[in-house]
């Protein structure tokens, strides 16, 4: 089934910068699009990124874009999101996935961003 484990987050004030990374074993990293989901105190999963397997293709949702780069290494099996101008609603805990409503999901990394 293959594991993703999420790293990176922490406390930040608005308009600070996070970079995000997530590790992945036991699956073909390289030949998967790959996600970063989140999921905000009491609110349903938001698909915040998703790349495709040659990092050609990047796509945002309205909320993320001009502020979050997703990214990857397909030789290190690692994907990164970079976050900058954070602002208070996109604390959340952070997962990346192999699918873009994030039921492959793995463990998750608290963002939180307050002053």
């Amino acid at each position: 089934q293959g594991q993703l484990v999420a790293s990176g987050g922490g406390l930040v004030q608005p308009g600070g910068s996070l970079r995000l990374s997530c590790a992945a074993s036991g699956f073909t990293f390289s030949r998967y699009w790959m996600y970063w989901v989140r999921q905000a105190p009491g609110k349903e999963f938001e698909w915040v990124s998703e790349i495709n397997v040659g990092s050609t293709e990047t796509t945002y949702p309205d909320s993320v874009k001009g502020r979050f780069t997703v990214s990857r290494d397909n030789a290190k099996n690692m994907l990164y999101l970079q976050m900058n101008n954070l602002k208070s609603d996109d604390t959340a805990v952070y997962y990346c996935s192999r699918d873009r409503k994030g039921t492959s999901r793995g463990q998750g990394t608290q963002v939180t961003v307050s002053s």
